[in-house]
């Protein structure tokens, strides 16, 4: 019961972030108010829903024949990009906030340390393999 209230919360506070999104300043520039520019999503900032920065968006992942944003390459930890991880984490896993300037992931905190990554300059096999360990991990249909 108590798992489905904070499941049920997580969905509102989700849903609110969604709704302001849609009213933030990046996401309403020339794109036009459904599209944004991969150049305003890189290096913006990672959030979790208390408001603590986690890391930033370093590489979209667009998949060649669908078009879609399959993965967001989130950095983490590091000093100038040394010693940072990089872990794909998929885009509907992550909602903006106008409020923090940057992107919320909701996940619990195991899930989110236990989430693949790569090390360094490692570049994983971007199979549908792959992409089915990713999204599984994150409980999200490939």
């Amino acid at each position: 019961m108590a798992e489905t209230i904070e499941k049920k919360q997580k969905q509102h506070v989700m849903l609110s972030l969604r709704e302001r999104a849609g009213e933030d300043p990046c996401f309403a520039r020339e794109q036009g108010p459904d599209l944004v520019s991969s150049t305003h999503v890189t290096g913006t900032a990672v959030y979790r829903p208390n408001g603590t920065k986690i890391g930033r968006v370093d590489r979209v992942m667009i998949g060649k024949y669908s078009g879609q944003v399959q993965y967001v390459l989130i950095s983490f930890g590091g000093f100038l990009g040394i010693g940072a991880e990089l872990r794909p984490v998929p885009w509907e896993a992550l909602v903006y906030s106008k409020d923090l300037g940057g992107f919320v992931v909701s996940a619990e905190d195991d899930v989110l340390e236990s989430s693949p990554y790569l090390e360094g300059n490692e570049e994983p096999n971007w199979s549908s393999a792959y992409g089915q360990y990713v999204f599984t991990h994150w409980g999200l249909a490939y």
